[in-house]
């Protein structure tokens, strides 16, 4: 064939292929997802364009049926959308083809068990025991007139490192320490120390050094085993007996490693006053711990999503009474929503947002959306997102789709949120078959709001607080 014939044809059929792709047919199919979750009972409609008939086959029609039809194969045209409609719990594949001959897509179709829970919303007063003694500064020991040494950084403890046995005693109430402390100095014997550094645990040995000053055994470690402060109720799950809160990990406040939860509680807690936000000065909620006796549950995780554990008592003055369907994070849409916190004393309300961004995850991961009040009143009151509204419900189409996270330092009537199924996920709550193994960080110009420590501007007792050894 001639060598200019066949430049031409190329030259054809790339025409033909490029106006093809820019066709209403093409980008429909191109914009249908490979795989698709729904909740059993649940319906959707997948708006199809195309100008011929197609077929429809379901390998499993007893889990997911199409159009309202148990059946295995059916015509489909661009008269009606395709609807999907469940039964059961299970998995499902969807063929479609053109002419009962031309695959044009495949779609899996993943039906989990229905779960709803009850939105929360309400300031909670959270105080939790690590698992262990967290470092948390080094020091020096004044051991004559002449001499200062740091026998803990002597012996490579590092900030953030979690004391976890001394001389093979689990150790886990820093009150307990110097006496051990004082022993090993007396018997002029090396402390044997296991540490959890991160994901490793690691073996030292280090020598308490006599303070000439103070006349006690020292470490040359400031070290602390508690933490307090406020936060915000995200779900609770009554079906389940689980909630889950914060949106955040919580960190130590001069470390910022997270903390390793021994054991903990929640407790309800009383707007008092909010610090306003402004332009690089986030501001935060003041709150008071009440009816300490009456806790509502317990603390069993702290991870990159917040704290969850166990439900013993529901919380009061909730604006939802009964569970709502909650919405995976394919389905949260830029645009309205609401959110749900409390402003003043115990009482939660809605107030409107506007979802400006959402991130597709096919994993866990902390930056979901990105968030902006539009409630007139809530700015009013306090300027934007402020620290302690972290884990506050987002509502979207009656659905519970996520969590508030993050405030902008520079914009705090925007930030960030996280999709409520890697909350659900991480409070034990199983949503699908997926097994997801990355787990996403945030970055930016961002002020983590997981967690209000308790300073001099609340009423609340000091529980977070350091010990000098």
């Amino acid at each position: 064939m001639n060598p200019n014939i066949k430049r031409l044809l190329g030259l054809v059929l790339v025409l033909i292929i490029s106006i093809g792709c820019t066709t209403t047919p093409f980008r429909t199919y191109a914009a249908l997802p490979s795989e698709l979750r729904l909740f059993e009972g649940q319906q959707k409609q997948l708006h199809l364009v195309m100008p011929v008939m197609a077929n429809a086959t379901v390998d499993r029609p007893d889990i997911l049926q199409v159009n309202g039809k148990r059946t295995a194969a059916l015509s489909v045209s661009s008269r009606q959308p395709l609807s999907l409609s469940t039964s059961q719990a299970g998995q499902a594949k969807l063929k479609l083809k053109l002419f009962n001959r031309i695959p044009i897509k495949t779609l899996k179709v993943n039906v989990v068990p229905d779960l709803r829970v009850i939105p929360g919303g309400q300031t909670i007063g959270v105080k939790v025991k690590s698992d262990g003694i967290l470092v948390v500064g080094h020091h020096l020991v004044k051991v004559s007139e002449e001499r200062k040494l740091s026998p803990g950084e002597d012996a490579g403890v590092q900030l953030g490192d979690l004391i976890v046995r001394m001389n093979g005693t689990r150790i886990q109430d820093v009150s307990k320490v110097a006496d051990i402390v004082r022993q090993a100095g007396e018997a002029d014997k090396a402390l044997e120390l296991v540490i959890r550094r991160g994901a490793n645990e690691v073996q030292t040995k280090l020598q308490p050094a006599y303070d000439a000053e103070d006349k006690l055994w020292r470490l040359g470690l400031y070290i602390r085993d508690s933490a307090a402060g406020v936060g915000t109720l995200t779900f609770y799950a009554p079906d389940q007996g689980v909630y889950g809160a914060l949106g955040h990990v919580i960190t130590d406040m001069d470390t910022q490693t997270p903390i390793v939860v021994g054991k903990g509680e929640i407790v309800q807690s009383n707007v008092t006053s909010i610090s306003k936000s402004q332009n690089g000065e986030p501001g935060e909620k003041r709150a008071q711990f009440v009816k300490e006796s009456r806790v509502l549950g317990n603390v069993e995780r702290n991870t990159p999503f917040g704290i969850f554990g166990k439900m013993t008592a529901n919380p009061e003055h909730s604006v939802f009474k009964e569970p709502i369907p909650i919405g995976f994070n394919e389905e949260v849409q830029e645009g309205p929503a609401e959110m749900l916190t409390v402003v003043n004393g115990q009482q939660v309300e809605r107030f409107k947002i506007e979802i400006v961004h959402v991130t597709r995850q096919s994993g866990p991961a902390t930056k979901g959306m990105v968030i902006r009040i539009t409630d007139p009143r809530l700015l009013q009151k306090t300027g934007g997102i402020v620290q302690g509204m972290s884990g506050s419900p987002i509502i979207q189409n009656n659905k519970l789709i996520g969590a508030v996270t993050h405030v902008f330092v520079n914009n705090p009537s925007s930030g960030y949120g996280c999709f409520i199924e890697w909350m659900l996920q991480d409070a034990g709550v199983v949503l699908s078959n997926s097994q997801w193994s990355q787990q996403g960080k945030v970055h930016g110009n961002r002020v983590d709001l997981s967690f209000v420590v308790e300073t001099s501007r609340t009423s609340m007792k000091p529980v977070e607080k350091q010990t000098k050894l």
